[in-house]
């Protein structure tokens, strides 16, 4: 009998690893706590997110917004979150303000599961802080029996001063994404702040606003091109995906005058009243299963290398889709950097012009 026990004992023991408890942590420590997740709309698989409580015994308060402008104003108010999701600039400036605190990479053990392009960004060149989540490019979406294919890919973001689309397009609203539009348009960096070119940017969504007349919108672009509503959309890849797999009409454009690389990624706030919890959702979250399903969903570029060449490769889930898989290499292409203070205010009051003339 007792050697009987002893070797369940060593068998026990030699499970131990493939538990995950030689990570630190017993999953049954975090039993009826609340983990605070706040994460952009339309961004994750639910079931997913309920899948982590149940194995982990807690419950996951997930609220969504809409801009990083919005996450960086809730930021500073005080709010504690556990999880956020902020674009590059926003990490860069919430690195700079000290609001988040390093990761615990004996538990996010799984930083190699990451693919090339989206690992160590100049934001965060060593991921202390960050895992990316998502990453995608900005282009525009469009119905290929109003606007032909070598139309739109001659006239890239140009499209948006094209009289002849008047009242058939939308537009995402973002002050950072527009200006960036314009600015790339008139073969300026995304990131300038040179006060001449800005002000040329500005009168440039001026005439396009008053030329096309386009429709502002957000997250309810995804469903509205879907449906055919309007024959063309500034949209971010991710959802491009989603719209061309579900209308077969649609195609889509990454503009030749150069775009936007964003990268989302998962990082923990200095006042992070979970921050072992929000740790283990981190890795939870890389790791396949997970990256997975919330690709298949969400339809943006999974950073999880194994998935984005599965879900991109033969008899993936989007194979053949244009819009999956993020351009790279591109010289005139640009991740966002974070903007002095001065412009950072400047630019949504602009837009705001814009859009109210």
């Amino acid at each position: 009998m007792k050697k009987t026990l002893l070797v369940m004992l060593a068998l026990c023991l030699a499970l131990l690893p493939a538990m995950g408890l030689t990570e630190g942590f017993d999953p049954k420590e975090f039993e009826g706590t609340t983990l605070n997740v706040y994460n952009w709309g339309e961004y994750v698989d639910m079931d997913v997110i309920r899948s982590f409580e149940k194995e982990y015994g807690v419950r996951v308060n997930y609220k969504t917004y809409e801009s990083n402008e919005y996450l960086w104003l809730q930021m500073q108010s005080g709010d504690a979150w556990d999880v956020i999701v902020p674009s590059d600039y926003m990490i860069e400036r919430l690195i700079a303000a000290n609001m988040l605190q390093p990761l615990d990479k004996s538990i996010v053990t799984n930083l190699d599961q990451l693919a090339e392009g989206v690992r160590n960004q100049g934001y965060d060149p060593d991921n202390t802080y960050s895992v990316p989540y998502f990453w995608q490019t900005m282009g525009i979406v469009y119905d290929t029996t109003k606007i032909p294919e070598e139309e739109m890919e001659a006239q890239g973001w140009e499209a948006y001063q094209n009289a002849s689309y008047a009242g058939h397009a939308y537009f995402y609203d973002s002050s950072r994404d527009a200006f960036m539009i314009a600015e790339k348009t008139l073969g300026y960096s995304a990131n300038t702040t040179d006060e001449a070119q800005i002000n040329e940017a500005y009168e440039w969504l001026r005439k396009m606003n008053a030329t096309l007349q386009p429709s502002y919108v957000t997250d309810e672009v995804i469903d509205s091109m879907a449906e055919g509503l309007k024959w063309m959309a500034v949209v971010y890849s991710g959802d491009a995906a989603y719209i061309l797999g579900e209308n077969e009409d649609m195609a889509y454009c990454v503009p030749h005058q150069g775009t936007n690389i964003a990268v989302d990624a998962m990082v923990i706030p200095a006042n992070a009243k979970n921050p072992k919890l929000a740790n283990v959702f981190i890795k939870y979250m890389l790791d396949y299963d997970a990256s997975k399903a919330n690709s298949i969903e969400v339809g943006y570029a999974s950073a999880n290398a194994q998935v984005l060449a599965e879900l991109s490769g033969p008899g993936g889930e989007y194979e053949g889709n244009a819009a999956y898989v993020p351009r790279a290499g591109y010289e005139k292409d640009e991740v966002y950097v974070d903007l002095p203070a001065d412009w950072q205010a400047r630019q949504p009051d602009l837009w705001a012009k814009v859009m109210a003339e």
